[in-house]
This record gives structure tokens, C-alpha cells and sequence, in this order.
């Protein structure tokens, strides 16, 4: 069975062959990989401090970091820059079946 992706068709506003310049596609993905590293960055960050305050702070500014992840993220799907492939029923229930295993190995703290 193909692989089916699910991706909008691309707007037509990237050159056929592509220089060395910069276009907005990569502009976009350049600050998305940013958006990505910055909230990986504050997770950890909110993993370990202390501080009522500063934690607080902290998770705000993650919030504010997902939610331009998403923008980006989102403004380069509807363009169709940004294609996934969809998982068939087979890989679903071997993810299923693996991740499920897992929770056994999860401490009790009943």
C-alpha cells in the first residue's frame, strides 16, 4: 500500500530550481527549528526551578513559545512547505502495542 502524506498542495511561490538565497520557506523553517530548540530550552528550564515566581514565569513564556510554534507550524502547512505521512492502521497498533508495554514499568504510588 503507498504512503499516503498529509499536506496541502504548495502555493506556487517557491523558485522550480532553488539557489543559495534564502526564501521566505526557509526563513520560516530557520525560525521554526529556533521555536522548537527555545522550548525544549524552557522545559527543562521549568523542570528545574524552584522559585514560585520564576516558575511561573517561565511556564508563560513556554506557553508564548507552543503557541508561536504552532503559528509557524501551522502557516507553513497551509502553504504546503510542511508534509507528514500518515500512519496506517498497522503502525498505529504497533505504536499502541509498544507504548502500552510501558506503563507497567511506571512506579505505583498508590
Amino acid at each position: 500500500m503507498p504512503t499516503m502524506e498529509i499536506a496541502k498542495p504548495q502555493s506556487g511561490e517557491l523558485p522550480q530550481v532553488k539557489g543559495p538565497q534564502m526564501n521566505d520557506r526557509d526563513r520560516i523553517n530557520d525560525i521554526l527549528s529556533m521555536q522548537k530548540y527555545l522550548s525544549s530550552g524552557f522545559n527543562t528550564g521549568i523542570n528545574e526551578v524552584q522559585n514560585p515566581e520564576l516558575r511561573k514565569t517561565v511556564a508563560s513564556i513556554l506557553q508564548a513559545q507552543h503557541e508561536a510554534q504552532w503559528q509557524l507550524f501551522n502557516l507553513m502547512f497551509e502553504k504546503g512547505w510542511y508534509k507528514m505521512k500518515a500512519a496506517d492502521k498497522q503502525e498505529i497498533s504497533q505504536a499502541q502495542q509498544q507504548f502500552s508495554g510501558y506503563s507497567t514499568q511506571f512506579p505505583s504510588f498508590s
